[in-house]
């Protein structure tokens, strides 16, 4: 192999951070305000006007949209935190079944196990989605899942790719007589869980959409981004999204009948913040020291200096994302140049986030897999594997899993590679990682 081989280092996911965040930051540091505070809150409700507009320049400080949109979105320190409160608002615990994809990462199941629940996992469809190849749940066998234990379906953006809710829904409708809603145990926890539950009045339907922040699809007639589908959102701001706190998430909910969305904000707010009724900044207020204690729970909520990151962030996005755009249009041309299986990520009926880019070489085994991957390595080019299923992991294993019950997971998994996919990446950059892919596949 030729000593000159390596001539550029292309990382896989390195965050994009500008001179905006940095300042805004510094302003936040300077302010007094370093733990949850002001600009969380507005972080909240712009981010509530991006998932029901998609824009990103409504003035959510004007007293209308202020009110509009508060108590929609919790801003938390991670989408793990954000998927294990959904399930929590909504009452899941001991005795309650979850159904969770296989090819998934396992913050998707683990939040779940968190609450007590039972996890049970869903193969997904040979190949993946017909028209965008990605590794989505295999909805015949989940509606044949679904039974009197069921209480929620974990649903997976992967890749930024929005799953199907129309089907979705449409199974745990026709299941609803299958559904028992619980009775409150007396707890305010307790009696909102089964309110909502009431309310909903089937399994209900929980989005794992860490990947999928601004991306749509075409629901009930209707083009809807990510978070206005799915009965409760969990999203992801960790360092390698698209859209960053360095670490961070959000929750967000449709509208439940019955239940005003400020008495499900308050939950959140109680369930990650030790379940203390005031937090920082309600205490501020002159003589308002004084606090209760409604539950032991838990500690998770985001920080200003997090949510400054993320408002200039909010700022840059769509063109974030229109750049992934261009890239992956790029990749698409390479891969459909040598024969290589990848990832639709704009359709008719749906634009994703184009937050991964995953492709699957034909023919090949896991090791000649690993192969490419070295090879790519050699010339500088980091890659990855997304993912590699649950069931075949120590901890769902222990579980009594077995990757042999999911053949389609196991068999889009050996053969599956990740390209860098960033906005640091020049289009200098993007031709080399194709040149170095070219270069991988011939050598073999």
């Amino acid at each position: 192999m030729s000593s000159d081989i390596r001539k550029k280092t292309i990382p896989f996911s390195p965050p994009d951070i500008s001179e905006s965040e940095i300042a805004e930051v510094c302003e936040a540091l300077k302010s007094g305000w370093i733990t949850t505070g002001p600009r969380t809150k507005l972080l909240e409700r712009r981010l509530a006007a991006f998932i029901e507009t998609g824009r990103n320049d409504i003035d959510c400080t004007e007293p209308g949209n202020a009110e509009k949109y508060s108590n929609r979105v919790v801003c938390l320190n991670s989408a793990t935190a954000a998927e294990e409160l959904n399930l929590r608002v909504l009452g899941i615990g001991p005795e309650d079944e979850v159904i969770v994809p296989a090819y998934t990462y396992t913050a998707s199941a683990s939040a779940a196990l968190h609450c007590g629940a039972k996890v049970v996992f869903a193969d997904i469809r040979k190949d993946g989605d017909p028209a965008t190849h990605m590794p989505e749940m295999d909805y015949d066998a989940l509606e044949k899942l679904i039974n009197e234990r069921t209480k929620a379906i974990v649903t997976v953006d992967l890749a930024g790719i929005v799953c199907d809710y129309e089907r979705v829904f449409g199974i745990v409708e026709k299941k609803k007589d299958l559904f028992s809603p619980a009775e409150s145990d007396g707890t305010a926890l307790g009696d909102l869980s089964s309110r909502i539950q009431k309310a909903l009045g089937r399994v209900a339907v929980v989005a794992d959409s860490a990947h999928s922040l601004g991306a749509s699809r075409l629901f009930r007639g209707e083009k809807k981004c990510c978070g206005a589908s799915a009965d409760f959102t969990s999203f992801s701001f960790h360092a390698v999204k698209n859209f960053t706190t360095a670490e961070g998430g959000a929750s967000t909910w449709l509208p439940v009948s019955g239940v005003e969305d400020a008495e499900i904000y308050k939950m959140f707010q109680l369930l990650s913040l030790h379940g203390q009724n005031k937090d920082a900044l309600a205490k501020t207020k002159l003589g308002a020291w004084e606090y209760d204690i409604i539950g032991p729970w838990y500690k998770c909520n985001m920080t200003d200096i997090m949510a400054a990151i993320g408002l200039r962030q909010l700022d840059r996005y769509p063109g974030l994302i229109e750049r992934r755009t261009q890239i992956i249009n790029k990749y698409d041309a390479v891969c459909d140049e040598l024969g290589i299986s990848h990832l639709v990520h704009h359709t008719a009926d749906m634009d994703s986030s184009n937050h991964l880019y995953l492709m699957r070489v034909p023919g090949i085994d896991a090791d000649t897999r690993n192969l490419i991957i070295e090879k790519m390595a050699e010339r500088g080019v980091a890659t990855n594997v997304h993912y590699k299923p649950l069931p075949m992991m120590t901890a769902y294993k222990a579980l009594g899993w077995d990757i042999k019950d999911f053949p389609n997971s196991y068999d889009y998994y050996h053969n599956l590679i990740s390209l860098p996919l960033h906005t640091l990446l020049t289009d200098e950059d993007v031709e080399y990682v194709c040149e170095a892919l070219r270069g991988a596949i011939k050598e073999l």
